[in-house]
């Protein structure tokens, strides 16, 4: 259809700007008011409210303008068909904008876990746990008294650095399973000789070396059951008349670069050979088995002393 032709016709053939070109508004097009597309005589097809494209009757009744339309009861109880329903397909413009959503069993409305309300839940037992660790932890040392008991040594260990009941009775089965050995039992040499008239010697019956006091004197001990070779203390109970004194300590035939020394360390008054006894060591090299040890008076050495036992101790002090 032409921009002139002013005929009856339907508004999608007519332009609706026709009013903008010169031949349309030479045919009397113009702008349009509220009607039609701006040509005379053009169609305006108004449906009324709740009219279908297809003709039919709505669902909802027309009423007269200005009054509300009447919208027909539901009939039937909650969920159960209903005799006015007509499935949304059957609606030219497609189903209506609004109608009951279905109902989920349960009601709910389909919706998964809660997994942030479990996630918030995992992270508080977390740090709940962590607080506690933190807490008891930060704890621990605020009481010292609750373990000083336990961590702490006992006063008497502590003071005297004395060794545990263990460890003292291993040294004792060292030392018991190495020889000693009482004056009696020792070879006597340069005219040594046994005597008991000093009282206070440990050796059984007070027995103990006399005569050692000039240059030649000596006593040997020779000692098996030496289980390795290494070092060894010498430990000598001696006694001296209130004055210092020493020896030539010889092993193995190698005599000692350092001479025994047998000081007065009883502080007893000198000549008085009953309050001299005391106790003196030297460390000394053995090898595994049967050794040789003498003790000898030889030039240089002050040797006014009674000898009384011997005995060894694995290491030196």
């Amino acid at each position: 259809m032409t921009p002139g032709n002013n005929g009856a016709s339907p508004p999608e053939d007519d332009d609706p700007f026709g009013y903008l070109y010169a031949d349309g508004q030479a045919n009397g097009a113009q702008p349009p008011s509220g009607g039609g597309y701006g040509y005379p005589n053009s169609v305006s097809r108004v449906r009324a409210v709740g009219e279908r494209r297809n003709g039919q009757q709505s669902q909802q009744q027309t009423a007269q303008y200005g009054q509300p339309p009447v919208v027909p009861q539901q009939q039937g109880a909650y969920g159960q068909p209903n005799a006015h329903y007509a499935a949304p397909e059957n609606f030219g413009g497609g189903g209506p904008s609004t109608g009951r959503q279905p109902v989920h069993n349960g009601g709910g409305r389909g919706r998964g876990p809660n997994t942030k309300g479990l996630l918030i839940g995992a992270v508080a037992v977390v740090a709940a746990v962590v607080i506690g660790i933190a807490v008891a932890m930060a704890g621990g040392d605020d009481d010292p008294d609750d373990n000083k008991a336990s961590d702490q040594p006992s006063s008497s260990t502590a003071a005297t650095g004395s060794p545990s009941p263990s460890a003292s009775a291993s040294e004792d089965d060292s030392k018991a399973d190495l020889p000693a050995i009482d004056a009696k039992a020792l070879s006597l040499e340069g005219g040594t000789s046994l005597a008991s008239d000093v009282k206070g010697a440990k050796a059984a019956g007070g027995t103990y070396v006399a005569n050692f006091n000039h240059v030649g004197a000596a006593v040997t001990w020779s000692v098996s059951g030496i289980p390795e070779d290494g070092k060894y203390t010498l430990n000598l109970t001696y006694g001296v008349p209130g004055k210092d004194g020493d020896a030539t300590l010889t092993v193995n035939g190698t005599p000692q670069d350092r001479p025994l020394n047998m000081k007065n360390f009883a502080h007893a008054p000198e000549g008085d050979y009953a309050k001299g006894w005391t106790n003196t060591w030297g460390n000394i090299i053995l090898n595994k088995g049967t050794n040789t040890i003498k003790i000898s008076c030889e030039q240089g050495n002050v040797c006014d002393a009674n000898l009384d036992q011997l005995s060894l101790e694995a290491g030196w002090k």
